[in-house]
């Protein structure tokens, strides 16, 4: 084959494979081995190389063979003076990589090798599917229906690959035909033994998320942001957005001007209707946008019982649209808020409150306004169910009533929640931390009291003794639990001890940073200055305040009046000072002729302390002078 032919061919599987050139000569260089190890039976454990020139093709084959004085085995032998042509530092015994291409190795190698190098190739391109498929999971994908089975749809994609559309996974009601051009959303990529299984979907909430992102540009740069959707598909979906810039409107710019972007994924999703609703903080105004487009009267919410449950109430012309067909309205307005939604007409809330009121006692205390009311609510739920008018002013005292009566139904509901958490609190306030690190299998129970506890979810001695602080029946309510197991676990409690909490340690003092010499200087420096004038300058004759020198003029001081000047001072020694502390109180005494006593201050300089600290000096006697 000549060098264009050969470089021709060459690229024209680069081009028809999509793949590298290093794959497609990493390829065929492996084939090239195989090949060689078939023609001439090598060893396994013979390592042989190839090497593929791509612009002439020619084949070269490399092998390990041990120098030897006389060949006896031309496939692992070689001579010394070959050897040396290609390592001249060779020695017998040595093994080297010698050149043992075959004579028409070429012809022989593309007979053999040709199964190998197409294996090798559609392993790399599978390969590469993956690789590729893998990132584009959950983004949208085209391409052509190739077959329609009672499995699902094989769809014809991108790089030589087909994905699978399961018939759960496509829109109800549309019929796809062969060489249809569709769009889905990447759902799943599988390795298998035939090259990836890519899994596509139509009927996923992604795919209504992404298409979303393609026709709305607000979406896709991120000033208006999805937050929840809720899709039956072909029928209906709900889409909760929200805006993340102030003046921007999310439900406007999500439909468009004359509805023609969310008409071009309605189109897409085969006539599938799209409520868009704008998400809001308060659960009760999302809520009720979730129900659109049913006019909502009330809503009030339960989180009492951990289910957050919201119960609806709307006027009786809008109960049939609040619902939906067959539930549907009520089941995406759940699934968009994370709500269970039961929803009420106004008739029927108000019985429902109307029997709270007269059966709770509490509740009536609590809202004495309403007894005058009653009667009327009566009367008028009375009249409707004998199929008689009511009055726009009685709709209107009905839903007045609904509203006092399950707000204080709820605020009822949330003191008992927050009164339970007090009450658990102070509880655990009571159980010593090391309970909860204590196991009930170390206590000494016995062996199906330990069983039930187990089951029951205690694993500790604190979560045990929690269960009796704040309410002993629930221990006694298990099953399997009667007098003699509470006795046993309320002897083993009893004779619980637990280790007394160590004190915190105080926290160290926060040590000072040391201070340079220099800086250590300036401040015993500051101090002599302060005992000095102490010292030196009686009380009745005060120094005169400095005056305001100009710039570049020193000012005369009372050190220099007393014969010391600044220089003199500060050329002291840093180490000792010392002088007179004169208190106010000695000041004084002075003043009215009385003698002060004296105190003798030495100050150093303390290097551990980095501070200049004051020692006191005494007189005792002929012992000298004392520090203390």
């Amino acid at each position: 084959m000549t060098k264009s032919e050969f470089s021709l061919a060459f690229n024209e599987v680069l081009e028809e494979k999509q793949l590298s050139k290093d794959v497609i000569l990493g390829a065929i260089e492996s084939a090239m081995i195989s090949a060689y190890r078939r023609a001439v039976n090598a060893s396994s454990a013979q390592h042989v190389e190839a090497k593929v020139d791509s612009e002439t093709g020619k084949v070269m084959i490399f092998a390990e063979k041990e120098v030897v004085e006389d060949v006896q085995e031309q496939k692992t032998e070689v001579t010394l003076a070959d050897a040396r042509r290609v390592n001249p530092e060779a020695q017998l015994g040595d093994m080297v990589i010698v050149e043992t291409t075959p004579d028409d190795f070429g012809r022989v190698a593309a007979q053999t090798a040709r199964q190998v190098i197409q294996q090798r190739i559609r392993e790399a391109e599978r390969s590469n599917q993956m690789v590729y498929f893998e990132r584009q999971m959950g983004e949208i994908v085209s391409g052509v229906v190739q077959a329609i089975n009672n499995q699902g749809v094989t769809v014809g994609l991108d790089m030589k690959a087909e994905g699978v559309m399961p018939n759960n996974q496509k829109i109800p009601g549309e019929r796809l035909k062969l060489h249809d051009r569709v769009r889905a959303v990447v759902l799943e990529v599988k390795d298998a033994s035939r090259g990836p299984q890519i899994i596509l979907s139509r009927a996923h909430r992604n795919f209504l998320r992404r298409l979303l992102e393609n026709e709305v540009p607000e979406i896709y740069h991120g000033i208006v942001e999805i937050r929840a959707i809720a899709r039956e598909p072909g029928a209906r979906a709900k889409v909760a957005v929200s805006a993340t810039q102030q003046g921007v409107d999310p439900v406007g710019a999500c439909v468009g001007i004359k509805g023609v972007r969310i008409q071009a994924i309605v189109k897409e999703l085969h006539d599938e209707k799209i409520d868009i609703i704008q998400w809001d903080v308060d659960p009760v105004i999302y809520i009720s946008k979730a129900i659109s487009p049913a006019r909502v009267s009330g809503v009030y919410l339960n989180e009492a019982d951990g289910a957050r449950t919201a119960t609806v109430v709307v006027q009786e012309d809008q109960l049939s649209l609040a619902i939906g067909r067959d539930g549907q309205n009520a089941r995406l307005a759940a699934k968009l808020t994370g709500w269970r939604i039961d929803i009420k007409s106004l008739i029927e809330a108000a019985g429902d409150a109307l029997h709270k009121y007269t059966s709770d006692a509490s509740l009536a205390a609590m809202l004495p306004s309403l007894a005058e009311m009653a009667p009327q609510i009566a009367e008028s739920l009375a009249k409707k169910a004998e199929n008689r008018p009511i009055t726009p002013e009685e709709y209107s005292s009905l839903t007045q009533f609904v509203d006092r009566v399950e707000r204080r139904t709820s605020q009822i509901k949330e003191e008992a929640v927050r009164a339970e958490e007090e009450k658990v609190t102070a509880a655990r306030a009571d159980v010593p931390a090391a309970a909860f690190q204590m196991p009930l299998d170390q206590i000494g129970l016995k062996e199906h009291v330990f069983n039930i506890l187990t089951e029951a979810g205690y694993e500790t001695v604190g979560h045990l003794l929690m269960a009796f602080k704040t309410d002993s029946n629930k221990v006694l309510g298990l099953p399997g639990v009667g007098p003699k197991a509470m006795a046993n676990i309320e002897e083993v409690l009893a004779s619980l001890t637990f280790p007394e909490p160590e004190p915190e340690p105080e926290p160290a003092p926060v040590a000072e940073p040391e201070a340079t010499a220099a800086s250590a200087v300036e401040a015993t420096e500051a101090v002599a200055v302060t005992a000095v004038a102490t010292e030196e300058t009686p009380a009745s004759e005060k120094p005169a305040k400095p005056s305001k020198a100009k710039p570049g003029e020193e000012t005369e001081s009372e050190f220099a009046k007393d014969g010391v000047s600044l220089d003199e001072l500060f050329s002291m020694k840093p180490e000792i000072f010392t002088a007179t502390d004169a208190t106010d109180e000695e000041a004084r005494d002075q003043k009215k002729g009385k003698k002060g006593k004296k105190k003798n201050v030495e100050l150093e300089f303390d290097e551990k302390l980095g501070e200049v600290v004051g020692r006191k000096r005494h007189k005792r006697g002929d012992e000298g002078w004392t520090e203390e």
